[in-house]
């Protein structure tokens, strides 16, 4: 029965690291979003960084990414459509990914 629970343990412990790493990684893409945002706003500097952290919030009001897609879009007024910031959203994804794991 110890092999058996030695196995759950880790599957558990596999599940929770690889849901951490996908929480770490869509924060990060956010992040990446909110500064491409705010350098089209004409943003920069503190005030870049204070946007990037609205749209990191922003990813919380409801499940899935289409609050970030909604919140940039909004803001940005018309100078990228919700397929341009969705292509952007996946582009930054990879970009996301690679660096967390270069940190590990």
């Amino acid at each position: 029965m110890t092999t058996f629970n030695d196995r759950e343990n880790a599957f558990e412990n596999k599940f929770a690291h690889d849901a951490e790493m996908q929480f770490k990684a869509e924060a990060r893409r956010n992040k990446l979003l909110g500064l491409w945002a705010a350098d089209l706003m004409g943003k920069s500097g503190d005030e870049a960084a204070a946007y990037a952290r609205e749209v990191i919030k922003a990813d919380f009001e409801e499940a899935g990414h289409e609050d970030v897609v909604r919140k940039v879009s909004g803001d940005l007024g018309g100078k990228a459509s919700d397929e341009e910031i969705r292509a952007k959203m996946a582009e930054l994804m990879i970009v996301a990914q690679n660096q967390i794991l270069t940190e590990l």
